[in-house]
């Protein structure tokens, strides 16, 4: 029986109704360790005799590809693949397959959930209160704040509109920028510089940059206004960690918020301890309605990918 291994924590610890579409295709399903990330030395183990594989954000590394002999496509129940060794796929003839935009909506509302969380202190504020502690940090208000997006696809355009439902103004850098997409006129797109400099919010929502080097690094940083809120759900990798705990501790980044970490789950460091910053593990796609839709895709992008075999 053909086989597909299965290995996002969602579906090994939860299951998904879309995967018996596979077995009623007539594939056999391999899960990981139910709930945990799969590490190398389990992915070789598993993968030998699987023809496909329905992959989370685990690295998938040259090794893990040559030991998987039978492999034919990989399909993410995501839009990110950096953490796939892209060559070593193309070097072996696997195919890569992603799921366009079926997290964007859960990913679109966390963002818009922790910039609240940032600029009204509601984790600072609970976590004092269950010490009872009364202490309070003045907010600020959505309203007529300027929001810059990294990143205009999907994702960042369901941010846009949510942010101008409160009133916000919007520039957004994207390197190949959809025209067609013009909500209203306190949203327009801008050069990176412009959007760095004059946003009093900012937030990632695009891949890692192909030489893997940060946008926001201590020289960019320097460029930011004074006081600014940074949002990373995007890749870990856009942001300079160290440059900005320093820019955190000197007072010109006012909180940060992070969904997303170099490893997963991080090691401790002094980002995890400070009350400016917001942490979540990962859970930007995380909600039911995302999981489904993801799941669906990537089930059926691999259908489409064996059907195609054997039309």
């Amino acid at each position: 029986m053909k086989k597909i291994i299965v290995t996002p924590r969602s579906l090994t610890k939860d299951g998904d109704p879309a995967l018996d579409l596979l077995t009623d295709e007539g594939f056999e399903i391999e899960f990981s360790t139910p709930g945990s990330m799969p590490q190398e030395d389990e992915l070789i183990r598993l993968l030998p005799g699987c023809v496909g594989y329905l992959a989370g954000v685990e690295p998938i590394t040259a090794a893990v590809l040559e030991a998987a002999t039978d492999l034919k496509v990989i399909s993410r129940n995501g839009t990110g693949i950096n953490s796939i060794d892209l060559q070593a796929a193309q070097r072996l003839n696997i195919e890569i397959m992603r799921a366009e935009g079926a997290n964007a909506r859960g990913v679109a509302e966390l963002t818009l959930g922790v910039i609240l969380g940032l600029i009204r202190s509601i984790p600072f504020s609970d976590a004092c209160l269950k010490r009872e502690k009364w202490e309070r940090r003045k907010g600020l208000e959505l309203q007529g704040r300027a929001l810059g997006l990294i990143g205009c696809g999907k994702i960042g355009q369901l941010v846009c509109q949510l942010a101008l439902a409160f009133g916000m103004e919007v520039l957004a850098y994207d390197p190949f920028p959809n025209r067609n997409f013009s909500p209203g006129p306190s949203f327009r797109f801008a050069d990176l510089e412009e959007v760095l400099a004059n946003s009093e919010i900012i937030s990632f929502h695009c891949p890692e940059q192909t030489d893997g080097r940060p946008i926001l690094d201590r020289k960019e940083l320097n460029r930011l206004k004074p006081g600014v809120y940074v949002v990373n759900t995007a890749r870990a990798s856009l942001i300079d960690e160290t440059a900005i705990l320093e820019a955190l501790h000197d007072g010109r980044v006012a909180g940060l918020a992070l969904d997303v970490f170099g490893y997963e789950p991080p090691d401790a460091t002094p980002l995890l301890s400070d009350d400016r910053v917001i942490v979540t593990p990962h859970i930007g796609g995380f909600t039911s309605e995302s999981v489904s839709r993801a799941t669906l895709a990537a089930v059926e992008n691999l259908l489409k990918f064996f059907r195609g075999l054997t039309s």
